[in-house]
């Protein structure tokens, strides 16, 4: 059966001078994630990127060459010295991303911090494969015109209007974030949409503009702060879990967590989704509409001229319904099939099915795969897990806790404040929630116990925020798909991220006193 063809309208956009017209917006091909896209710097950028290299290596020289602490290996120092190099170069952005994580990967091995087999088999990891094949998923999206349709149908009933339309994608990300346990998996459903709509807003990869900012930052915040909210959000909150059972001898059901910690994630991300346009990132007047002669009506029409579904769309979404559907019934796949299938297997058995000759409906030129990104990925997790295996991670932990001097004398509050604190900053250079986890919360425990305080009151809200990674690029496998977009640069991420991490931390600590109390989690 041939597919069918789709008509469409053409429109123009109201301030087209360079002629585009609607069909051109919506057609992602023009905005390939595979490109790296050339960007203007502002000043403040161009002082960073100036100052970078130099800064980095003094510093990395420096922790190099100075004694070595007491309790830290040779080794630990190599990569710390080593992470922070690549750390200021990844917010600077002084070099490309990619070759910073390319460096970081030559340091850790010519200077013995990691070996070599170590690092390079980080292209070989889970969330390496699983980045590849949601970029493959993601251009079956593009190419039945299934992410097309969905936009349009999105921006047809919420899109008149800027801040609506943000909200609409909040409350996607909130609908998907009890569904679909794999944060990699929910920023691939949603990328191309944005694309589309951030487009018909103005804002694309080589002009990006504070719609564009504020759409894909925010779907960044809801896709990890949402999975806070739900117990089985991720891996490392079972791991929380578990520890606070087996170290605590306290049971932390499913409707525990979510009654206790929803309703903060819910007032964070409304926080983010008004103080970004009003703030942060100050959306012109020309930003708050869509950029298409005849608005909402236009759009309609195009929508209208897509007609029914074709046979190519409706073969593409019984594929992708596939895999979300594994994706989603993962806790019954012992009962249904006898065995457990991970989300990484389940995008595979679809990335199959996809590119199958004459069953399929791609070719490989087709998927639009960042390869620079998955460099990029591979750098950080690197850097991230050389910390954790030569003791690093856990040297700088229980260091900084020390320099707290905390004992029986100290207000809980105070306490409280802090744990919260160190556990929602860490994730600024752990590039893995399940490493924090299992550095940060025994400790937590343990310090609990020590202190004479109910080892829940501290571990429970210390682990509500282990899925707070939005400060930057490398912290969460969403921040370095969504960064891919060359819609936000690094210090956007990190300027919202820590002032949104802040704001959480704020939260926490009014819910302790009020909400939390009332649950019988806090004193």
């Amino acid at each position: 059966m041939k597919d069918e063809k789709i008509v469409s309208e053409k429109v123009e956009i109201s301030n087209g001078s360079n002629g585009e017209d609607l069909e051109n917006l919506l057609d992602l091909d023009k905005h390939k994630l595979s490109v790296i896209p050339e960007k203007k710097s502002s000043q403040n950028e161009k002082w960073l990127k100036y100052l970078g290299v130099p800064v980095s290596i003094i510093v990395f020289l420096y922790l190099y060459y100075m004694p070595t602490p007491t309790g830290l290996t040779a080794s630990g120092q190599v990569v710390i010295a080593a992470f922070m190099f690549a750390l200021i170069l990844w917010v600077t952005e002084a070099i490309p991303t990619h070759v910073t994580s390319l460096i970081l990967m030559i340091l850790l091995v010519f200077f013995n911090g990691w070996e070599m087999k170590n690092v390079l088999g980080v292209l070989g990891f889970d969330v390496i494969w699983l980045n590849v094949l949601a970029f493959i998923l993601s251009s079956l999206l593009v190419k039945t015109n299934i992410a097309k349709r969905i936009a349009l149908n999105l921006i047809v009933k919420f899109g008149s209007k800027a801040l609506p339309m943000l909200l609409a994608f909040i409350l996607l990300q909130l609908a998907l974030a009890p569904l679909i346990p794999a944060t990699a998996a929910r920023t691939v459903i949603t990328l191309p949409i944005m694309l589309i709509v951030a487009s018909i807003y103005g804002s694309t990869s080589d002009a990006p503009n504070n719609f564009g900012k504020n759409l894909f930052l925010q779907n960044l915040f809801g896709i990890n702060i949402f999975s806070s909210g739900f117990m089985t959000g991720s891996t490392a909150n079972l791991i929380a879990v578990s520890f606070i059972f087996s170290m605590a001898n306290t049971k932390v059901y499913y409707t525990d967590w979510m009654f206790a910690n929803l309703p903060v994630v819910i007032i964070a991300m409304l926080i983010a989704w008004y103080l970004g346009p009003k703030y942060f990132f100050k959306l012109k007047k020309e930003e708050t509409t869509p950029k298409v002669k005849g608005g909402i009506d236009s759009l309609k029409k195009q929508l209208d001229s897509m007609g029914k579904m074709s046979a190519m769309e409706k073969k593409g979404a019984f594929i992708f319904g596939l895999v979300v559907f594994l994706w989603v019934t993962d806790r019954f796949h012992t009962q249904l099939f006898g065995f457990q299938i991970d989300p990484v297997m389940a995008a595979m058995v679809g990335a199959v099915i996809t590119l199958l000759p004459k069953v399929g409906l791609l070719k490989w030129n087709e998927c639009d795969i960042p390869w620079h990104l998955m460099l990029f990925s591979a750098g950080a997790y690197a850097g991230g897990l050389a910390l954790n295996d030569t003791g690093a991670a856990k040297w700088a932990v229980q260091n900084l806790f020390q320099s707290f001097n905390l004992n029986k004398e100290i207000n809980f509050w105070v306490i409280y404040i802090i744990i919260i604190s160190v556990m929602m900053y860490s994730h600024l250079v752990f590039t893995s929630k399940t490493m924090r986890t299992i550095i940060l919360i025994p400790f937590t425990i343990a310090l609990s116990k020590e202190l004479g305080i109910n080892p829940i009151a501290l571990a429970l809200p210390a682990a509500f925020t282990i899925d707070w990674v939005i400060g930057l690029p490398i912290s969460a496998k969403p921040n370095v798909i969504l960064f891919t977009t060359g819609q936000y640069s690094v210090l956007d991420n990190l300027k919202y991220g820590i002032i949104m991490s802040t704001i959480g931390i704020i939260l926490l600590l009014i819910a302790g006193l009020t909400w939390f109390r009332f649950l019988g989690i806090t004193p």
